[in-house]
């Protein structure tokens, strides 16, 4: 991967020295970033992510997550070309991938991709435990925690939950604090230990894969890190966008315990707070009843 001062820099060093920006055209479909296909002077076209400058930790930990994730060969992610600064602005450079239509193939080969991901050899991503990952990854408008922990349970309290609650205290009362408190103090009432720790690609919601135009599934806008396998699972079936097709396809590979179905919506509820975090009281009633499920009081 390129790092770079500007992006013309990163262009020559990327594709050779004289290349040049020719056109740039917006892409749409992310939040967070603005995103574009840059034509260059050769012919070829690349993808751009740009936000401000001191949002390139956004993409630092992205660029790490789509490196793990290529390095497991077991499903297609984007090539990451370069990171770097322009006036006040960051930028990442990826492969372009030329967008296709979705179908029963392409649903087949993402389920297989991801169990086949889910078995892949973790040692090279995260160091001092078996969860986590070797940074902590800017995701969305917060930090994600990855400290490595040998606990599968206290990774996901300490990790993943408690961060979150702490940031939503104010809208919780007494009563929802204890129950917060509860289930941070002994996650392992909830979750098991993993029987494999996994990559995970971890916010896989139907909006972070694409098909290209020959059909082929690729993940895209990962927050990577070594977890338990049933998160990313369970994001799947949080906003739907995923087919009974995915599901029989990654059971062709990979069992699932039949007991996830009383985690998933633990999982979620990381997902939900952070949520709550970044928009409001539209996900406070979901938090809440799946806080009363959970709650052994």
């Amino acid at each position: 991967m390129v790092t770079a001062e500007s992006l013309n820099e990163a262009v020559e060093k990327i594709c050779g020295s004289g290349i040049r920006i020719t056109g740039r055209r917006p892409v749409f479909g992310g939040d967070i970033n603005r995103a574009y296909a840059l034509d260059l002077s050769d012919g070829s076209v690349i993808f751009m992510k740009a936000n401000l400058r001191q949002k390139i930790g956004i993409f630092e930990g992205e660029a790490e997550s789509l490196d793990f994730i290529r390095q497991t060969g077991t499903i297609r992610s984007p090539e990451v070309l370069a990171i770097g600064t322009d006036g006040d602005l960051s930028f990442l450079l990826l492969e372009y991938i030329s967008s296709g239509r979705p179908g029963k193939a392409s649903s087949e080969e993402l389920g297989a991709g991801l169990a086949r991901m889910h078995q892949a050899d973790t040692s090279a991503f995260v160091t001092g435990g078996k969860y986590g990952a070797l940074h902590d990854h800017l995701l969305g408008s917060g930090m994600q925690d990855n400290t490595p922990m040998d606990s599968w349970p206290e990774f996901f309290a300490e990790c993943r939950l408690r961060p979150q609650f702490e940031r939503a205290s104010s809208w919780f009362d007494n009563g929802t604090r204890r129950k917060i408190d509860t289930l941070l103090e002994h996650p392992d009432l909830y979750l098991p230990e993993t029987v494999r720790p996994s990559l995970l690609h971890g916010d896989l919601w139907a909006g972070n894969y694409m098909v290209d135009d020959r059909g082929h599934p690729w993940l895209i806008d990962p927050a990577a890190y070594v977890g338990h396998a049933e998160t990313d699972l369970a994001l799947t079936e949080l906003f739907g966008g995923f087919d009974r097709t995915f599901y029989d396809a990654y059971r062709n590979i990979e069992e699932i315990d039949p007991c996830y179905r009383d985690r998933r919506d633990l999982y979620n509820l990381y997902h939900l707070v952070k949520h709550l975090n970044l928009f409001g009281s539209g996900y406070l009633s979901p938090v809440l009843s799946i806080l009363r499920k959970y709650s052994r009081e």
